[in-house]
Parts: structure tokens; C-alpha cells; sequence
């Protein structure tokens, strides 16, 4: 492999390990303010796949055989993913305080009681008017009041940013008050829901 390709490849695992330890500092925090364990549980999965990232990436920088002279510079890389790995540990620590059902402190405690928001997770339809459009395309919290906080696809975790597309089957993790949930079910499932029946967004072929 070519240093250009070792550099390229190294910049995009560091960039995973970046945007996944604040993921799961995201999720943890929502985890902690809403009491939800479902959340709590992403986070000590992410946890999981963050200690192999990190222990892939360290490998890489080691084994590329660049120059005395660089070697500087990919100390410091190495430095940035231990960073980066704190920071998922302690996003953990604050999701185990949910999965153990630890007592939060009374301030906190007094936080999630008065929290007006909520949490839904909820897969993507392929007729979801959602499909192929990207985060700024899709208006979902204009739309609904919720914030995307996370996309599950497949076994990548994926921190949304204005130019993230969304595919059918994607998971959508997002927090926001409980009157906007029934709008995020309707625009991820594709289906206007009444008391009697569901009707499609789309006309059939």
C-alpha cells in the first residue's frame, strides 16, 4: 500500500473514532436525561465496537513504516485515538448509571421528571417520502419538532450531518417533545395513521 493510501485510510478511521466517541457522548447524556435504557444499551454497544476501532487503528499507524522524521506526527495521531477512547469510557459511565438503575443525583433526578421531550426509534420504509433525501433535504425537525440524534445502518453507527442521505432501512434514534413523535412515525413509515386506517404518502404503481 502507498503512503498516500496509509494516510488516506488512517484519516478515515480516525475520523470514525472521532465522530462515534460523540456519538455515544450524545446518547449517553440523552440516555441519563430521559431514563432510557434502550439508548444506555447502544451506547455500551458502541462501546464495544470503539475498543476494537481504536485497537485497528493504533496497528495501522504502527505497522506503516514511515520515516524517523514523521514520526512525530503519528505519535500525535495515536495520542488524538486514546483521546477519543476516554471519551467513549466515559460516555459509558454515564449510560451505566441507566443500565444499573443507579439513583441519580436529586438535581438530575429532578430534570428527568420535568423533561418534556422523548425518544423514538423507528426503521425507515421504502415508502418513506425520507428515502434518498439528505439530513437539510429532509427538514425533519422543521417537520416534526425531533432531532435526529443517531442513524443505525446495518452495523455502522452513523452521527448525522446536514449532508447524511437517508436509506431505506435506516434506524433513525431521535429525541424531541412527544407531540412531534407521531409526525416522525408518519414521515419514517411513509403512512398517515387515523383511528379507523393508514393511508400510504405515496399513490400506488
Amino acid at each position: 500500500m502507498s503512503n498516500k493510501k496509509q494516510i488516506e485510510k488512517i484519516v478515515k478511521m480516525l475520523a470514525e473514532l472521532k465522530d462515534t466517541s460523540e456519538l455515544m457522548m450524545d446518547l449517553a447524556y440523552s440516555s441519563i436525561l430521559l431514563n432510557n435504557r434502550e439508548l444506555a444499551e447502544e451506547v455500551e454497544e458502541l462501546e464495544e465496537h470503539i475498543d476494537e476501532l481504536h485497537t485497528e487503528f493504533e496497528l495501522l499507524v504502527l505497522s506503516s513504516g514511515f520515516k524517523q522524521e514523521e514520526s512525530k506526527n503519528f505519535l500525535g495521531l495515536i495520542r488524538i485515538g486514546v483521546v477519543t477512547e476516554k471519551i467513549a469510557d466515559a460516555a459509558a459511565e454515564i449510560a451505566e448509571v441507566v443500565l444499573r438503575q443507579l439513583e441519580p443525583h436529586p438535581v438530575l433526578k429532578l430534570v428527568i421528571e420535568e423533561a418534556e421531550e422523548t425518544v423514538l426509534r423507528i426503521q425507515v420504509s421504502e415508502n418513506s417520502p425520507l428515502v434518498n433525501k439528505t439530513m437539510r433535504e429532509a427538514k425533519i425537525p422543521e417537520k416534526t419538532g425531533m432531532w435526529i440524534l443517531a442513524i443505525r445502518r446495518g452495523n455502522r453507527w452513523i452521527r448525522p450531518k446536514p449532508q447524511t442521505r437517508i436509506y431505506k432501512g435506516d434506524i433513525l434514534i431521535a429525541s424531541g417533545y412527544a407531540e412531534g413523535e407521531e409526525d416522525l412515525k408518519q414521515l419514517a413509515t411513509g403512512k398517515i395513521a387515523n383511528k379507523h386506517r393508514s393511508f400510504s404518502l405515496f399513490k400506488p404503481n
